[in-house]
């Protein structure tokens, strides 16, 4: 985690220059942190502009013009930030100190760069940036840290929207556990969908921002669980209000109960990055990282042999084998598996020995000889750990395999809805032994598979499929039971559909899962997240009726897979262009990964894999993408006011051309359609306009990668900020409709002042 505001935000310049912010100011989000970005860079070129030794009037004139655009770019920003504070008690104070700072530093800022107009700016008659050396840094450093400050206290204000919608969703449940009559819980159950949809889109927005993959990856999880247990609640309380006496149902009911306070609970302590009781979390170490943390440690014996003691490196090994026995004990490992597993940990421990003598040895005596045996000793471990990497994979992948094939005809479940409905309770408890048995399968290839997923989101998915399974399993066989003992409900086989449905759909995306591991292990694009937004059209709406999912059949995904790998194909290219970018935190840089992200889940759709499941979903993420693509746009025009004006045309009429194409986009997705024909017609229009999107992306972002190195190059200064349009200031003070309101709640209106700062380089 960032504890100033230039870590990670490609300005470590600054630090040279001797700024920095409050270390006690943690930055989580990326909003705040990107808003940063363009006043650290403004102020680090000033500072860089006191050491040069020509300044030419032009020069001169520049510094003066970005002083002034720092200082009224401040008072607008504190503006907002007062305005914040005032509608805000709990934070008017330090919002107020803050402002006050920031302000000050601002016009501090203003006075030492005032130097166009004189004769000898490095005169002591008038103190200035070329004379007070320490003066403008220590203006900086405020800046920035009161700045920072600002932002941060308007990001509490988020995490008090999201607090106070949580409790406003635990309230409600509340009230539903107590209901008695289906007419209160019809009522009632109609405010908790709203609820929950409010709740679901500022968690979306928070899981967005996070900077923390990890929490991001928890934040999915959390509300993924919350999404499935609302239908959940919904079938569960109405089984228990048909049948009030029947104890298997009241079990059903108070397990969705108990899991949907646990996933609310998570989320806000991932939002307000806090444990119950002050505990530490504790993650489970997988062998991948494991290994992968023993392998650097090896590695860096070359560069220095004194840095770490022979105690640590066989500690950290100890730890590796100690959990390749989850792999050896499991009574799911072939034997074959199993053998070679043993065998590589034997001769893990043996070539560690070797190293550790020729380790010894060198650090008393540096000779060739001796640094050549190191050199092969260090080999040689490192290939053993990628021998047992290889093997644990394999073990955990052809497991996941063959119990996913295995399983994917859900006959146990077939099975138990049909005698619940005979009222069989003999059979009914037959079909649950073996459900409780293939439930101790898949959580046991859970656990494998988190030791082989090669990255901490995905060994964060691996667990929540755990949980997931360890708790579904429980709640089918109550459900089914319930329907054993009432077979002629329709709630109470409703309710087992539905415990099912979300069964199966968990093994669905366990096969997308492994996918994505195998992609990691093969160095493909395991690393790409693919774009979430919840909640998806058709859920959680105030009834809870949910959209007849419509999926393209096989004959469909046929005539659009040319289509879909072309899109493929595309998404390869722009992450491509993307990683050339020295600066990953710039905002077109952020933009086309994100696009990119959103791209490849629509090819994943018309393969029929990934995680928008219906051509609704598809439609959802082609609006997103557009909306996304009309920022890149923006950011673009925001671009082109620091280049030159014989650059500047073509990059505005790119610009223009990528926001006539994604208007198209927009329209053509929330176009209304009936038929199957019709909807595929979309289906293939979508994608076709996505495609188009793609591929001008793909031009755009060496053309920006281009014009960015030839400015950085010196081939002409960049121009300054454009003057302040007014139309963009957004303060509290007028702001009474319910839109703006919210927008004075968060940081959009602070941003908004400070995202129009533009480089300044010297010639």
């Amino acid at each position: 985690m960032a504890t100033s505001p230039c870590s990670s935000s490609g300005v470590s310049s600054s630090s040279s220059s001797g700024l920095g912010a409050d270390a006690g100011l943690e930055i989580r989000t990326r909003s705040v942190e990107q808003t940063l970005v363009p006043l650290v860079s403004q102020i680090t070129t000033l500072i860089n502009h006191k050491d040069k030794p020509k300044r030419s009037d032009k020069t001169l004139q520049a510094i003066q013009r970005v002083g002034q655009a720092v200082n009224l770019a401040v008072g607008r920003f504190v503006t907002v930030g007062e305005a914040i504070a005032n509608e805000n008690h709990e934070l008017k104070e330090e919002m107020s100190v803050a402002c006050i700072e920031a302000r000050r530093a601002g016009e501090t800022i203003a006075q030492l760069t005032d130097v166009a107009s004189l004769d000898h700016p490095e005169s002591d008659s008038h103190i200035t940036i070329f004379t007070d050396k320490t003066g403008v840094v220590k203006a900086a450093r405020l800046l920035l840290s009161s700045v920072t400050k600002v932002l941060v206290l308007a990001d509490r204000i988020v995490i008090k929207q999201i607090i106070t919608s949580r409790n406003k969703v635990l309230a409600t449940m509340e009230q539903l556990e107590k209901v008695s009559s289906f007419q209160e819980f019809v009522q009632i159950f109609s405010q908790f969908g709203n609820e929950m949809v409010e709740f679901a889109h500022l968690t979306g927005d928070r899981q967005n921002d996070l900077k923390d993959e990890k929490k991001k990856a928890r934040m999915a999880a959390s509300r993924a669980v919350l999404e499935k247990c609302t239908m959940m609640l919904l079938t569960a309380s109405k089984t228990c209000l048909r049948h009030p006496d029947c104890e298997s149902a009241r079990i059903n009911k108070d397990g969705v109960f108990h899991r949907m306070r646990l996933a609310l609970e998570q989320v806000i302590e991932i939002v307000t990055d806090s444990r119950p009781n002050g505990e530490n979390e504790m993650a489970p170490i997988s062998i991948y990282s494991g290994i992968k943390e023993f392998k650097n440690k090896v590695e860096g014996l070359r560069d220095n042999l004194y840095f770490l003691s022979k105690e640590n490196l066989s500690t950290m090994l100890e730890v590796i084998l100690e959990h390749t026995e989850d792999f050896t004990d499991s009574a799911y490992t072939s034997h074959e598996h199993r053998e070679h597993i043993l065998e590589l940990t034997k001769q893990a421990k043996m070539e560690l020995e070797q190293l550790v003598s020729v380790w010894m040895q060198a650090q008393n005596q540096k000779t060739k000889d001796l640094m050549e045996d190191l050199e092969v000793a260090i080999l040689k471990t490192c290939q053993c750990m990628n021998e047992l990497k290889r093997e644990v994979h394999s073990a955990a992948t052809s497991l996941a395999v063959d119990l996913l094939k295995y399983h994917t005809d859900h006959m146990v479940l077939k099975a138990l809805k049909i005698t619940g409905v005979e009222g069989n309770l003999e059979a009914v408890a037959e079909y649950t032994c073996k459900l409780s048995e293939q439930k101790e399968q898949l959580v046991e290839m859970c656990r494998l598979l988190r030791h082989v997923s090669g990255t901490e989101p995905l060994e964060i998915t691996c667990i929540h499929a755990e949980d997931t399974f360890q708790v579904t399993g429980p709640q089918i066989i109550s459900a089914a039971e319930t329907l054993a003992l009432h077979p002629s409900s329709k709630i109470a086989k409703e309710n087992l559909e539905v415990f099912c449905e979300a069964w199966e759909s968990q093994l669905s995306d366990m096969s997308m899962l492994l996918r994505e591991i195998n992609d990691v292990f093969e160095g493909r694009r395991g690393e790409k997240r693919v774009y979430l937004s919840l909640p998806r059209p058709g859920k959680h709406n105030a009834n809870l009726k949910a959209l007849k999912p419509v999926k393209l059949d096989t004959e469909e995904q046929a005539k659009i897979a040319k289509l879909g790998l072309e899109l493929h194909l595309l998404t390869s290219d722009v992450d491509s262009e993307t990683e050339k970018w020295e600066d990953q935190e710039n905002e077109i840089v952020q933009h086309g990964q994100g696009m990119s992200s959103m791209a490849y889940s629509m090819y994943l759709f018309t393969r029929g894999e990934g995680l928008l499941k219906t051509t609704q979903d598809l439609f959802h993420q082609a609006e997103i993408f557009a909306a996304e693509g009309t920022k890149l746009a923006s950011a673009l025009h925001a671009f082109s006011d620091q280049v030159r004006d014989d650059d500047k045309s073509l990059l505005l009429l790119e610009a223009e051309k990528l926001v006539s194409m994604c208007k198209q986009l927009q329209i053509t997705a929330k176009a209304s359609v009936q038929g199957k024909s019709a909807t595929f017609t979309k289906v293939d229009a979508c994608i076709l306009k996505t495609r188009n999107v793609m591929t001008l992306l793909c031009q755009l972002l060496p053309l920006c990668c281009r014009l960015l190195r030839k400015n950085k190059a010196g081939n002409g200064c960049l121009k300054p900020a454009p003057p302040w349009r007014e139309d963009r200031i957004r303060t509290g003070t007028n702001a009474h409709t319910p839109e703006r309101r919210a927008e004075t709640f968060g940081i959009k209106s602070l941003e908004n002042h400070v995202t129009n700062m533009t480089f300044l380089e010297s010639k």
